[in-house]
């Protein structure tokens, strides 16, 4: 799959089968997030890899919008170490980049993934500190459930000439 049919095809995939989700899909994943851009090359970002599924179910019993993982093979908690920034308050964009990496790499290899944020909910930024132990200087942007999916959704016809302005607003 190329990248721009990557892009135009994912689709985020809340079901899935019983099939595992290999090691070797996980580390090109892996791969490909680190691979995102970053503010002054910092790469300010660190991975937690969740395959515990009573980890996976209590996060889905206090994430309003985390019903599907208790069904995810595997979920990728995406996080920054703000020590680790070259220019400080960036590390959301540093993460979002990530994830959308980690969303193309997992739809290119034929699995389905959604995001599911938590930064800026405190809330749910404080719940993912404490079950997964992360120091004080490091904070979760998102966390991505990954499974062989078992939905299938069309692409979607997203793209709107009118949002588009050539010079000037």
């Amino acid at each position: 799959m190329d990248v721009l049919e990557a892009i135009l095809s994912r689709r985020s995939i809340r079901k899935y089968t019983d099939e595992p989700v290999t090691d070797q899909e996980i580390d090109m994943i892996l791969q490909a997030a680190m691979a995102a851009p970053s503010s002054g090359n910092a790469r300010p970002w660190h991975f937690i890899v969740i395959r515990n599924h009573e980890t996976l179910d209590e996060i889905a019993r206090v994430h309003p919008y985390a019903g599907m993982l208790p069904q995810a093979k595997v979920a990728i908690l995406v996080c920054a170490d703000e020590k680790l920034e070259n220019h400080p308050g960036r590390w959301p964009q540093d993460c979002a980049a990530a994830t959308e990496n980690i969303l193309l790499a997992a739809h290119a290899q034929g699995l389905g993934a959604v995001w599911i944020g938590l930064h800026p909910e405190s809330e749910r930024m404080a719940v993912a500190k404490k079950l997964f132990g992360l120091p004080d200087s490091v904070h979760a942007l998102s966390l991505v459930a990954i499974g062989r999916p078992n939905e299938k959704k069309l692409p979607p016809h997203r793209f709107k000439p009118e949002r588009i302005h050539i010079e000037r607003w």
